[in-house]
């Protein structure tokens, strides 16, 4: 099991940036992908961004260009940096931690708030 809690969510003006930072309970040095969902209000919850044990990424393509995903596994820990954000990125963005292991078992933090508006 592992719990994960994401930071850095806030009120930014289109433009701007932030940074999201998702602190894991264990190591996530073995965990098979690391990733960023969002979800606003009235749609589905979508991939954002995503980071493999390998260190591959991928991205949407909403966001391919102006958000960056890293891991710090010493820190245990997942950053999103985001750029230029924009109004239709205003979302709750959830940590999501895949686990394969006999099987594929999703852990989700309980989301921080991002709101881009003038």
């Amino acid at each position: 099991h592992v719990q994960l809690v994401e930071s850095g969510g806030g009120l930014v003006q289109p433009g701007g940036s932030l940074r999201l930072s998702c602190a894991a309970s264990r190591s996530i040095f073995s965990i098979y992908a690391m990733g960023w969902y969002r979800q606003a209000p009235g749609k589905q919850r979508e991939l954002v961004a995503r980071i493999f044990s390998g260190g591959n990424t991928n991205y949407a393509d909403s966001v391919k260009g102006r958000f960056t995903i890293s891991r710090d596994n010493a820190q245990n820990t997942v950053y999103l940096q985001m750029s230029n954000l924009q109004p239709e990125d205003t979302a709750v963005y959830y940590c999501n931690a895949r686990e394969i292991v006999l099987s594929t078992t999703d852990y989700w933090g309980q989301g921080t708030q991002v709101t881009v508006s003038s």
